[in-house]
Formats: C-alpha cells, sequence, structure tokens
C-alpha cells in the first residue's frame, strides 16, 4: 500500500496508524526506512538494508541454493542482500518519503514483493510508485477538528496556556487558510511564540515569510514552508513546472479545457509553448504528486483541478519569476469571457439548467475574469463579460454584483447619455453575438448597455438616482431609445423602460408596451416575445384601467416559454396570471398558478424568486380564505430576516402585518413594521414610503391613535400623488383617503362631512374593475361606519354626493389638513 499526499506529519501518522493495524500480522517486526536523506537513487538498498540492521546476512534454510548462488555472483547488491535478508520473514516494512527517488524505489518494492511472500511494504510518497498489486490510500488534509487539536497541542508547546477557544474564529482561520497541512499548522503553531492567532491569520498573504523557523532536529525542508514546497518543486520537470504556476491564475479551480486553454496557450512568446495534447498528462502527473487536487464536478460529469491555497500562492510567485503573469492571465480572461459569452443564449432554453449550473461552478473564475478586464483598463473585454452575465445576475439575484460590476466598467469609457442625445438607429446584431473587438456600432450600444444593468440596480442606492444630474441622464436614456427598435426588445436595451417609468412620461407607457410585442412578433423574436407579453401581463393586471387581457397574455407567454423549455420563464408567467387571477378576485385560481410557478423555480434553485412567489401565494391563500396556511407562509419569508430576498421580504411583512391587525393583533403587526423600517431604510422610492406610512397610518386608527393617524396619512397621500406611484398602484390614494376619513371622523366628530367627502372622491379613484382585498375593504367599511355615525345616514348620503368632482386636494383642503 502507498500512501500518497503532500507529505509532513499527515503521512507519518496514518502510516504509524497503519503499521500498528498491519504489525499483528507481522511478528517478525514492523521496519521503517527513511528515505528522505538518500540524495542519490542507487543507495536506496542500502539504505534500507541499515534500516534493518541487515548490512551483513546469512544464508539460510532449505531452498536457499538459487538466492546463495546469486549472492555469489553479486556479493556487493545489497538488493539480493536485502531480498535475502525478508524472504523468509514475516515482515512490515515502511518506506518513508519516496517521491524524490521514486523509480528506484518502485524497483526495490516489486524485487521485494515478487521474492518475500511475507513481506507487506506500506510506501509513503507524494506519487504512486507504479507497482503492480499497489493499493492507493491518497492522505487529505486534516478536517477541521483534527487541524484544531494539532494547532492547539503545538501551540500549547509554544505558548503554555495556549487556547484555541480564545480566537476560535481566527484559529479556525488558520487552519482553513493552510489547507489542514500538518506541517503548515505546525510552523504556524510555532509563530504562536510572539503573535496572536489573529495576527497570524492577518499575515497568511505572505506565509512564506511568515512560517519559518521549524524544529532544529527536522530535515531542512521542513523548517520552512517555503523549503516544504521548494522540495516538492525541484522533483517536477520543466513542463510540470510551467503547468503548476499556470494553473495559479486559476479562481476555485479548473476544468481540463480551461486548463489546456491557459496552460499551453501560444499568444505570447513570453510563455513556453506546449501542445495541447500533452497537458491531460501533466495534469495527471501532478495530481500524483499531490500537487494538484482532482476531484469530480458538482454534476459528476467532468473532473475539477484546484490547487491548495499554500500551493496556490507558491506557483503564483513562481509564474511572476518566469515572466508569464500577463500572458497567462489574458489566456484566462479570453477563456472565461468565451463561457458567459456562449453560455448566456443558452440560460433561455432547454439548456437553462446545464448553463445555470456551468456559471455557478466558473463564477469565481469569471469574477476574477472581469477584475483582472477591469484593473487592465481592457473595455470591450470587460463589456462582453457584464452584458453576458447580466441575465445570469438577475435569474440568482445577484444584483449587488450587477450594480457593483456595471458600476466599474461604465468608468472605463465615454458616458453615451450625456444631453443633449441623438435618437439611436435600430442595431440588430447583439452586442455578445462575437467577441472583441466590436465594431464601432456595435461598441457603442454595448456600453448605453452597461450604463442600463446599473439603471435596473436603482432601488439598491435610490438617493444616487434623485440628483439633478441622474434625472439628466434618465432623461438622456428615455429620449436616445424608442419602442419598435430591436435593441429594445433585448437585454439589457428591453431596460429602457426604467428611464421612462422614472421620468414620468406615462402617456408613452402602454404604446412603448404595445410596440414592443408588435415589434418582437415582426421580427421573429421568440423568446423576446414572451418576455414582453409576461411583461403586459403583469402590467395589465395592476392597471385595470387600460384596455387588454392580462391573461390572454399570461398564458401566450407561457405557451412560448414552455415550447422554448424556459423554466425560469415559465415561473414568470405563471406569477403573472396569478397576479391577473388576484386583481379580479380569483383567489383560488391565483394561488395554483402561484404555487406551480414555486415549483418550476424550486427546481431552478432560484431562492429569491421562490420566496417572492411564496409571499404572493401566502396572501392569496389569505385573501381566499385559507388564512392560517396563508400566514404561515408570510411568516416563513418574513422569518428570512435581512437575507437576499429583497424584493420578497418587504411584500411578506406588508402582507403579514395587515392580516395581524385585522385580526386583533395589533402589538404584533407594529413589531413587524419595526422590522420593516429597520430593514429597509433607504428604500427612497415613494410607493414602499408611501405604504409604509399608509400601513402605520391605518394600524393607529385600529388603536384609537386617530391624530397621529391624520398625520401619517397625509404624508403617505403625498407619496401615493407620485407619478410613479400613480402608474404602479393607481388604488393607494383611494386607500390612504379611506384611512385619513376614519381618522378624520373619529377624532372631530364635527368633520364628519368633510370625511363623508372624503370617501366619496376615494371610492372615485379607484381604477374601473379594481377588486380590493379585505384590508381595503375594511379601511373603506370602518371609514363609512365612524362619518354615518357622527353624522346619520341622510347626512351621511348628502356629504358623500357632494364630494363627486372633487380631487383628493381639495376634499383635504376642505378638512383642514
Amino acid at each position: 500500500m502507498t500512501l500518497i499526499g503532500p507529505g509532513g506529519a499527515g503521512k507519518t501518522r496514518l502510516s504509524q496508524e497503519a503499521a500498528e493495524t498491519v504489525g499483528e500480522a507481522a511478528p517478525d517486526g514492523v521496519w521503517l526506512a527513511e528515505l528522505a536523506p538518500v540524495d542519490d537513487p542507487d543507495d536506496v538498498p542500502e539504505a534500507v538494508l541499515t534500516a534493518l540492521g541487515a548490512r551483513e546476512t546469512r544464508l539460510r534454510g532449505a531452498g536457499a541454493e538459487e538466492l546463495r548462488a546469486a549472492a555469489e555472483r553479486h556479493a556487493d547488491d545489497p538488493l539480493v542482500r536485502l531480498t535475502e535478508h525478508c524472504a523468509r520473514r514475516r515482515m512490515l516494512l515502511i518506506l518513508d518519503n519516496c517521491e524524490h527517488v521514486v523509480d528506484a524505489a518502485a524497483r526495490l518494492a516489486e524485487r521485494l514483493l515478487a521474492h518475500c511472500p511475507g513481506l507487506t511494504i506500506l510506501a509513503t510518497s507524494r506519487e504512486p510508485l507504479g507497482v503492480p498489486g499497489e493499493s492507493l490510500r491518497p492522505v487529505e488534509p486534516l478536517p477541521e477538528p483534527f487541524a484544531l487539536r494539532l494547532l492547539a497541542d503545538r501551540g500549547q508547546a509554544a505558548r503554555p496556556g495556549f487556547r484555541v477557544d480564545d480566537d476560535a474564529r481566527a484559529a479556525a482561520e488558520i487552519c482553513l487558510r493552510l489547507d489542514g497541512l500538518p506541517l503548515a499548522i505546525e510552523l504556524a503553531a510555532a509563530r504562536l511564540r510572539m503573535l496572536t492567532p489573529r495576527q497570524i491569520a492577518d499575515r497568511l498573504d505572505d506565509r512564506f515569510r511568515l512560517l519559518t523557523n521549524g524544529a532544529r532536529t527536522v530535515l531542512p525542508r521542513q523548517q520552512t514552508l517555503r523549503a516544504v514546497v521548494d522540495w516538492s518543486w525541484d522533483l517536477l520537470d520543466a513542463a510540470e513546472r510551467a503547468v503548476l504556476r499556470r494553473l495559479s491564475v486559476f479562481a476555485g479551480g479548473c476544468d481540463l479545457a480551461a486548463a489546456e486553454a491557459v496552460c499551453a496557450t501560444d499568444v505570447t512568446d513570453a510563455m513556453d509553448v506546449m501542445d495541447v495534447a500533452d497537458i491531460p498528462e501533466l495534469l495527471g502527473s501532478l495530481v500524483d504528486k499531490s500537487l494538484v487536487v482532482a476531484a469530480p464536478s458538482a454534476r459528476g460529469d467532468v473532473m475539477r483541478y484546484r490547487l491548495l491555497e499554500t500551493v496556490s500562492e507558491y506557483a503564483a510567485q513562481r509564474l511572476d519569476e518566469a515572466g508569464e503573469r500577463t500572458a497567462a492571465e489574458r489566456a484566462h480572461l479570453t477563456h472565461f469571457r468565451e463561457l458567459a459569452r456562449v453560455t448566456d443564449p443558452e440560460l433561455r432554453g432547454h439548456g437553462q439548467r446545464e448553463a445555470i449550473a456551468a456559471l455557478e461552478t466558473e463564477y469565481e473564475n469569471l469574477r476574477t475574469a472581469l477584475r483582472r478586464a477591469v484593473a487592465a483598463r481592457d473595455e470591450q473585454e470587460a463589456l462582453c463579460l457584464v452584458l453576458s452575465l447580466s441575465w445570469f445576475w438577475l435569474m440568482r439575484d445577484l444584483r449587488t454584483e450587477a450594480r457593483h460590476w456595471s458600476r466599474e466598467v461604465t468608468a472605463l469609457g465615454p458616458d453615451p447619455f450625456v444631453e443633449p442625445v441623438t435618437p439611436v438607429a435600430p442595431l440588430y446584431e447583439r452586442c455578445t453575438d462575437t467577441p472583441p473587438p466590436l465594431r464601432p456600432e456595435v461598441l457603442e450600444e454595448a456600453r448605453r448597455g452597461v450604463h442600463l444593468v446599473e439603471l435596473s440596480c436603482m432601488d439598491m442606492d435610490p438617493e444616487a438616482w434623485q440628483t439633478p444630474q441622474a434625472e439628466a441622464k434618465l432623461r438622456a436614456i428615455r429620449d436616445t431609445y424608442r419602442a419598435g427598435l430591436p435593441q429594445t426588445c433585448r437585454n439589457p436595451g428591453t431596460l429602457w423602460f426604467y428611464a421612462v417609468l422614472m421620468t414620468g412620461d406615462f402617456r408613452r407607457l402602454r404604446a412603448i408596451v404595445d410596440e414592443t410585442v408588435e415589434t418582437c412578433r415582426a421580427l421573429g423574436y421568440t423568446w423576446e416575445l414572451a418576455g414582453s407579453l409576461q411583461w403586459r401581463a403583469n402590467i395589465l393586471a395592476n392597471r385595470t384601467d387600460w384596455a387588454g387581457d392580462a391573461g390572454r397574455d399570461a398564458d401566450e407567454s407561457l405557451e412560448i416559454f414552455t415550447r422554448l423549455g424556459d423554466t425560469w420563464g415559465m415561473a414568470e408567467a405563471l406569477a403573472s396570471r396569478g397576479e391577473a387571477h388576484e386583481r379580479r378576485g380569483a383567489y383560488l385560481r391565483a394561488a395554483e398558478d402561484f404555487e406551480a410557478a414555486i415549483a418550476y423555480a424550486e427546481s431552478l434553485g432560484a431562492k429569491a424568486q421562490v420566496s417572492l412567489l411564496t409571499a404572493r401565494l401566502g396572501a392569496a391563500l389569505v385573501e381566499a380564505g385559507a388564512a392560517e396556511r396563508g400566514e404561515a407562509l408570510l411568516r416563513r419569508v418574513a422569518d428570512k430576516g435581512g437575507s437576499r430576498v429583497h424584493q420578497a421580504l418587504p411584500a411578506a411583512r406588508i402582507y403579514l402585518i395587515g392580516l395581524l391587525g385585522r385580526t386583533g393583533r395589533v402589538p404584533e403587526a407594529r413589531a413587524q413594521l419595526e422590522l420593516l423600517r429597520e430593514e429597509f431604510t433607504s428604500i427612497g422610492f415613494a410607493v414602499f414610503d408611501g405604504t409604509v406610512l399608509a400601513t402605520q397610518a391605518w394600524l393607529d386608527t385600529v388603536d384609537g391613535r386617530h391624530e397621529d393617524a391624520l398625520a401619517r396619512a397625509r404624508e403617505a397621500l403625498e407619496k401615493a400623488s407620485d407619478p410613479l406611484s400613480v402608474m404602479v398602484a393607481p388604488q393607494l390614494l383611494a386607500i390612504h383617503l379611506g384611512t385619513m376619513a376614519r381618522a378624520l371622523a373619529s377624532a372631530h366628530p364635527d368633520r364628519g362631512r368633510e370625511a363623508a367627502r372624503m370617501l366619496a372622491v376615494a371610492d372615485l379613484r379607484l381604477p374601473p374593475g379594481h377588486v380590493p382585498s379585505a384590508l381595503e375593504r375594511e379601511i373603506r367599511d370602518a371609514a363609512e361606519h365612524a362619518a354615518r355615525a357622527v353624522l346619520g345616514d341622510a347626512a351621511y348620503a348628502a356629504a358623500y354626493a357632494e364630494g363627486d368632482g372633487l380631487t383628493w386636494e381639495e376634499a383635504v383642503a376642505a378638512a383642514g389638513l
């Protein structure tokens, strides 16, 4: 059996354990031959003879005539003498540290095993011996509990009283970043004489300078961390060294195709060119030498290769010494830019799951490629990467990444949205259809596209978009495009819609939506047609005053996405159809669609999408009368707290607050509202801010705090009158007026007439066909009850009639508010 691994205490410990196990079946003893000091491979047999104490042997026993004859012919051959010594013994021979004399050790083992039936050999090496019958036992890095125990033991020896629990986080970081390598941990423990665990952990970026001064009694190659890795490096040939140092440019490992692309690159004379066909064999050799770790990918379809952090840092230094960093990083960037570019279209069809998995597997490499492109100010490569990853970021709720990288890349080139602008011409080519270099018109569209990606993340930093400069940019974006352009039908050009929305140009919105659908049909953009139909279904579901059929659009979108095999799109189309049912009061049908959408989203592992759909399902079930189940679902989302469910969390809390307040649990409702305020203190958009204020005003009316309710409802009304709020949620004005009318009639009975007028204005503000929710009905009914209670039915009816024709501002002003 051969124990293969990076060396040091790990192999020694396992060899001792194996010796203890095998030793019981070796009555002639367990013998250790330490080969590390042996410099000349020809000296291996003599070193083993010395370890066995058998430099002088005596031929004995029957059947030894052949060996005696051989000994007479080779009287000075130590291998013959060694074979004679072991031939009739039942013993265990440990050959420790064979890697630098592996060929000689292999010849010796093969000869002994062929002639010594009672002999068992246990070898430790950084690569297999390659002899018949060899059984390999890889020595993995120490798992965390054992690594921490080793650090504790050696740390106490270096500094009496040391305990890893005194700074458990730093101790765990040391063990993790040293890859669980026993010798490296021992060297780190020796530093505890002068440094704290946190100081050691913080200095591990320069580990080869830090981890020196090991025990004087060990071999020189084990006294510093650099010496340990130097020992392995010196055993490699030139090609192996080239592959190892070039592998250091990867982040999170790589597959064979990536290794071939980078390690056999010929993009510059700075690197020695290797035949790509040689890379698999060289990788295999490095795996055998325990310098590269090979393991199946998460999907199990390919092997992935990675360097331990210690080896990676060492190889990176060797890469710099060889002058190959620029070329290797360029090859890495090119490979992963192409991976992102050709994988992006697969996110929109039957290969969606595989495409997501591929991008997730290589995400650290993709981020590293982006970082290097930005650092090198390579605008075109960076543009291609951001635009190729933008849809993936959306699907995986990586909006922080989208915002960060789009900002970084927009800074690399000129701003294409500077007033005055020139409207763009139709462009049928996608910015990612071909790799860089891009044609001038494609480059300009790519620059615009990255700015649109940044715009789509505006809710993460709303204040930045509310300055005069930002407002001018929004106008420029709005005026650059028009409906019917090929680029406004495709991502990221579709994000132009946000600028139209934010500049309040609502008269154009309906025409833009309709023309986008028709342009997609005319140009044969099938996936884009499904997306634009789903988009229109969402808008029509909320704007019941607009002509159109949200359910029909959602059905067609669902059919197309299903045909294309786009599971994400199927979930989104079902959600839009569920919302259309919800707005018509068909809550059970809405719940069915939301449940089906959740199943699709779960199959993709789309956690943020699942959370938002779960919140929508919970709300629909509450409206349908299944309040207990609905509340449980809302709590499931709300209990995730500040996790990455940005859209889902506030929605779930708002729905939950409404249910709690309606069912007499006002204190808990207020607690949920406070959590919402803490988690989302800087949304900065009127729709959200107005909803929070109005919710608190309603809870105030439930608690009888009517003066507080009046002040908050008045502020909420101002926000609900914002053009964006009117566009997105036209019913909000009516809801807030109802809350104000109830508070007014309750706090000031002499203003009951003004409250009734206000309620009439609220009813008239509701969009045609709007079906109120349970909370809306309760607010409306409570307001009418309060007004009737102070006026009487006849006076209420008269005052209500007076509200016809008033604006909400006039009704509020008449009440003196």
